[in-house]
């Protein structure tokens, strides 16, 4: 069976239908409590109106399809780093990561909710270390503030 082929590329308008449903279905499999659908028509906004326009977002696509990105801006700052569930442990994550390293090579700041176990561990394994215990100002949900520094 041939290696699938992941490719990196810049964001693009015609990428936010996949991008908005991977988001959805990425968060539904992490939090299934939460009814995620009925949050996508504020997420299109959130995207469009904050995002789009104030973050350097990259796509990872496998064979062609939009299978994770990153968002991350001119401060440093990583809003999203999502990716889909079939591609969960695959170099994918990583790919996107180092993607935001190289796009922000002074330092990366994010949130990660507290109680998301699995994201913890993979930031720490990218070399994030925790800065500290916060509230994320949208859900306000308990989140871990975590720091790159190269």
């Amino acid at each position: 069976m041939p290696e699938p082929s992941i490719t990196l590329r810049p964001y693009r308008a015609t990428d936010e239908d996949a991008a908005i449903e991977l988001w959805q279905r990425t968060w539904q499999l992490a939090y299934p409590a939460i009814d995620f659908a009925a949050r996508v028509p504020w997420w299109r906004e959130r995207w469009r109106a904050e995002l789009v326009p104030a973050a350097q977002i990259v796509v990872a696509e496998e064979d062609g399809t939009l299978a994770g990105f990153v968002t991350i801006d001119a401060s440093g700052y990583l809003d999203q780093l999502v990716v889909g569930p079939s591609h969960w442990g695959s170099p994918i994550g990583r790919l996107l990561v180092d993607e935001a390293k190289r796009l922000s090579p002074d330092g990366i700041t994010l949130l990660v909710n507290s109680d998301n176990a699995r994201a913890i561990g993979f930031y720490h394994k990218h070399g994030f270390v925790d800065a500290g215990d916060d509230v994320n100002p949208v859900s306000g949900r308990p989140v871990k503030r975590m720091r790159w520094t190269p």
